[in-house]
Parts: structure tokens; C-alpha cells; sequence
């Protein structure tokens, strides 16, 4: 999104970011004003008082939410597709069964998780949620409790994977961006975000299922048609329709980095036709088709079609929120505020770690999408970092876990994110800032700690 020229201060700008926020939790928790008219409304607000040019605004606010759409639309579309296919055939049950049986049902929150980091190696964060979602809900409702004690430990397996690790787009990103190895990288990122993700998404899951009571919610994978007479589909086959997308969506990113290396060319055909399958929408899509042909023996076309169809209802509102938030990120970003943000931090005098954690989680908080705290941060600290002697490979990896962990604190109100789960657990936004919130600042913490003390020790 093009950025508006504007005369105000940084000082003015990150009042007008502050005031925005504020202005629109009290029109959502006071007022009780739907999120999505809020979201509209505030955009406008802060492009009038930004400066943002009259023939501007209304483009402005529709590239943030037609680009936040156009990122995950199609995502929650055809998961849900997956997820009510999985559900209504009883493989969802049969997962979660199995999973259960493996670890002990004291135990079902710890095996969603690692299901979900090794799930979420190669695919991106909302891709693995939507997923992942029907098991969540099957292993809840068989064995009661908040939803949060189970749903918390899988999306935060998530959300560390794609945050931390290669192949992912951030870390690929910044790690080119500042000359980090890959492949160290990795490793680095793995050994960092296994304690991570247990101290900060699996031991605050359980904390925060206790504290807090969400029921498993009505809407998405709400009331389905069970047919007693149906087998259910074995486990090997519902392991299958998981594993696809994530050995598709591989075939991009896997291809990526090793594009990146330059272990292979991006110009060639075959390279970019793989690439092509395992984009994440295409990947989801013939999963879709695939989970439709295995579970046309004993049921309908007819049927099937009603199965889809019935998925998508529930989640217009979802969508439409969370491209509301993302009109909303896309607004403060395009006034120039994450900027102004970032040239009062860039030249703090503090160490490079620091400064590059501190100037990502302001980015974050002022704009919203992780992505671009990400990557806007690791390119303002690439000259720092490349006039400070003595950096090693691990300081450059270290370097970057804490960038990566500056851009995942304190989701709130103008992230995408945070309305996406909030509306797929059906939770208010008060509720959301006190569980996902919180959540997501444990794990940023957390995986800069780790990154600062590598740092000292190494």
C-alpha cells in the first residue's frame, strides 16, 4: 500500500495511532458497536485526521481490507470446507481419538500442540489454524472444559513456527535482509521456539482455560448432520487429507529457500510450477477435492454439495472482520505512523539485539501486521548491523529471533490475527486482548530472552 505524504509529527502521529485504538475499543466494549462497523469507521476517522487526501481515503481503506482478504478469504473458505468435510464424516473424531490414545487424555492440550508445531513447520499461520480447528473443537467436546485450554496451545504452536522458523516468509526475509544463514537459522529457531511455545502458549493454555470459560463455539463447526450408519473414514486416510496441504504447501516454501540458497533457479519451470500447487490457496483447494473423492463412497454429490455449502455461512462474518482489521492496519500504515515510530527509535544508542526487538514491537503495536514490523525492521537495523564488529552467524540468527519476536507481542485491535481468532472461538474482544493478547506478548518475550542470552553466552 502506498504511503500518503503527511506534514504531521512523529509526536502527533503516534498520539492520533493511540487515540485511534482507544476510540475503538470503547465503540466496540462500551458502545457495543459490531466490530466490523467500528473497524470501518475509525479507518475513516484516522485517514481524515492523518491528512490522508480526500480521493484517497476511500482507495486507501479499500486496499487494506481487498489485501487482508485476498490473504485470507480463501483460506478460511476452503478450511472451513475441510474442517465441516472432517467433521461430518467423523474423521475429526477419529484424530483426535487417536491423538488422545497416544498421549493420555490428561495430556490432549500437550498433543494438539505438538501436532500443531509439526504441522506448522511449512504451513502459515491462519492455513494451519483453519486446519487444525475441527480436531480442536472434536477433542474439547469429548472432554468439556474451556475451549481456550485446548485451542491456545495449538494456535500458539502455530504462531511460533511461523514467526521463528525458515521456511517462512518473515525470517526468510530478514534473515537475507541481514545476512544470516538459513540454514543455522533453523536450528536456532527450533531450539528457541520448543520452550517458547511451552512456556508461553502450552503452560498459559492451561492457565487461561481455567480462568476463562469459552464454550466451543456455535458457529463454523456448530450443529452437524451425523448419519449413525456412516464409517467413519480410518485414520490413516483423515492423517492423508491433513498431510496433503502441508506437503503441497512445502513445495513453495521449501522452494523458496532454497531459491534463497541458491541451491536451484527461480526462473526455472518446473521449480515455478511446484511453487505454484504448493501456494497455500491452490494447496487448499485440492485438498478440498481430494477429501470430496474420498468421502463420495458413501454419501451424495448432492449431499456433499449441501456439506459445503454449509460451511461457508458461518464464517461471512469472520471474514469480513478480520478484513476490517486489516483495513484498519492498512490505514495507520499507509498515514506514515509506523515510520515516524520507526525513525524516533532507529538511532537509540542501544545494542543491536535490543534496539531491534524494541523498534519491532513498536512497529507492531503501531501497525498491526507482524510481517511488515518483521521485514521494516530487520532493514532499518541492516546498516547497524553492518558496522558493528564481531557479530557471528549465531548473533545474526540470535538478531533476527528477536526481531521476530518484537513482531508477535501485543496483537491487538489493528492485526488481522487477533479478530481471526477471536471470531473463530466466538470470544469478545475483551476476552481476546486478556487470552490471544497476552498469549502472543508471552511468546515475543520469551523468544527474545532466549535470543538475548544465546547472544551473551555464544
Amino acid at each position: 500500500m502506498t504511503e500518503i505524504t503527511t506534514h504531521l509529527g512523529a509526536g502527533t502521529l503516534l498520539g492520533i495511532a493511540a487515540c485511534s485504538v482507544v476510540l475503538l475499543l470503547i465503540l466496540i466494549m462500551r458502545f457495543k458497536v459490531h466490530a466490523f462497523l467500528a473497524l470501518t469507521l475509525v479507518s475513516i476517522v484516522v485517514a481524515l485526521v492523518t491528512g490522508v487526501p480526500f480521493d484517497k481515503i476511500v482507495p486507501t481503506i479499500l486496499g487494506g481490507f481487498g489485501s487482508t482478504l485476498a490473504g485470507v478469504a480463501l483460506l478460511v473458505g476452503l478450511g472451513a470446507m475441510i474442517g465441516r468435510l472432517l467433521e461430518i464424516s467423523g474423521g475429526a473424531k477419529v484424530l483426535a481419538d487417536t491423538l488422545v490414545g497416544k498421549f493420555g487424555s490428561h495430556r490432549a492440550p500437550l498433543a494438539l500442540g505438538v501436532a500443531s508445531l509439526m504441522f506448522g513447520f511449512p504451513i502459515f499461520f491462519d492455513a494451519g489454524l483453519v486446519v487444525m480447528l475441527p480436531i480442536i473443537f472434536s477433542v474439547a467436546k469429548q472432554f468439556g472444559g474451556s475451549t481456550l485450554k485446548y485451542a491456545l496451545p495449538a494456535a500458539g504452536a502455530f504462531a511460533v513456527m511461523h514467526a521463528l522458523l525458515p521456511p517462512h516468509p518473515g525470517p526468510v526475509a530478514a534473515s537475507e535482509l541481514l545476512g544470516a544463514n538459513i540454514g543455522l537459522l533453523v536450528i536456532v529457531g527450533l531450539v528457541i521456539a520448543i520452550p517458547t511455545w511451552y512456556l508461553g502458549a502450552y503452560l498459559f493454555g492451561q492457565y487461561a482455560g481455567k480462568k476463562f470459560h469459552v464454550p466451543l463455539p456455535s458457529t463454523f463447526l456448530g450443529s452437524v448432520e451425523v448419519d449413525t450408519n456412516n464409517k467413519p473414514p480410518a485414520f490413516s486416510t483423515v492423517l492423508a487429507i491433513l498431510l496433503l496441504p502441508l506437503v503441497l504447501i512445502f513445495l513453495d516454501t521449501g522452494l523458496n529457500t532454497a531459491t534463497v540458497i541458491g541451491w536451484v533457479s527461480a526462473d526455472n519451470i518446473v521449480v515455478q510450477f511446484l511453487r505454484m500447487l504448493g501456494k497455500t490457496p491452490v494447496a487448499l483447494l485440492i485438498t478440498v477435492f481430494f477429501a470430496l473423492s474420498v468421502f463420495s463412497g458413501n454419501r451424495s454429490r448432492q449431499h456433499l454439495e449441501k456439506v459445503c455449502d454449509g460451511a461457508l455461512g458461518p464464517i461471512c462474518g469472520i471474514i469480513l472482520v478480520t478484513g476490517a482489521g486489516g483495513m484498519f492496519g492498512g490505514v495507520l500504515r499507509a498515514s506514515g505512523i509506523g515510520n515516524a515510530l520507526a525513525g524516533v527509535l532507529s538511532d537509540t544508542g542501544m545494542p543491536v539485539i535490543v534496539a531491534a526487538f524494541v523498534i519491532s514491537t513498536a512497529l507492531r503495536v503501531a501497525q498491526g501486521s507482524a510481517t511488515v514490523a518483521l521485514t521494516t525492521t530487520a532493514a532499518l537495523i541492516s546498516p547497524m548491523v553492518a558496522v558493528t564488529p564481531g557479530l557471528s552467524q549465531f548473533d545474526l540468527c540470535f538478531i533476527v529471533v528477536a526481531i521476530a519476536g518484537g513482531a508477535t507481542v501485543l496483537s491487538h485491535v489493528n492485526d488481522s490475527g487477533f479478530w481471526l481468532v477471536g471470531r473463530f472461538l466466538e470470544m469478545d474482544e475483551k476476552t481476546t486482548l486478556k487470552t490471544w493478547t497476552v498469549m502472543e506478548t508471552l511468546l515475543g518475550t520469551i523468544a527474545f530472552l532466549f535470543a538475548l542470552v544465546g547472544s551473551i553466552i555464544l
